[in-house]
């Protein structure tokens, strides 16, 4: 996988992402199929029209290792006003893991001093399913 190019995609649609349905219309293309976890951000402008998307990070079958830092890099770098964050199940099932929870907790509470919003968390599976943690 050429990660150069799917770590910096640019997005072009000037479609805004309001639900978690659009959301997943961005995201599920690139965490659909894989047989490790996928970590992806989803950075939206002010009037929530996404302005790039980001592998963040590769991981295992069932764990993966994201750390705040990453996350909000790219947001930073692209001044991005609120963020959507993603990954797949590989493995099946869309309940939260308890160390899913916390990051998002994490990754919320770093986004309100940051100034960049955190507007939703979603786990994906093989299927298509999806569901949020916020």
């Amino acid at each position: 996988m050429n990660n150069s190019v799917i770590l910096d995609k640019k997005l072009y649609s000037k479609k805004p992402v309001n639900t978690q349905r659009d959301a997943h219309e961005y995201i599920s293309k690139m965490v659909l199929d894989h047989d490790r976890e996928h970590f992806i951000v989803l950075n939206l402008n002010a009037r929530s029209i996404p302005i790039s998307v980001h592998i963040i990070s590769i991981g295992t079958i069932n764990a993966n290792l994201v750390h705040p830092r990453e996350v909000f890099y790219q947001s930073i770098k692209r001044k991005a006003c609120s963020i959507i964050v993603a990954h797949n199940h590989p493995s099946g099932g869309l309940e939260p893991s308890e160390a899913d929870i916390m990051l998002t907790n994490r990754l919320k509470d770093a986004g309100k001093i940051l100034g960049i919003e955190v507007n939703d968390h979603l786990i994906m599976d093989r299927k298509g399913d999806y569901k949020s943690i916020i």
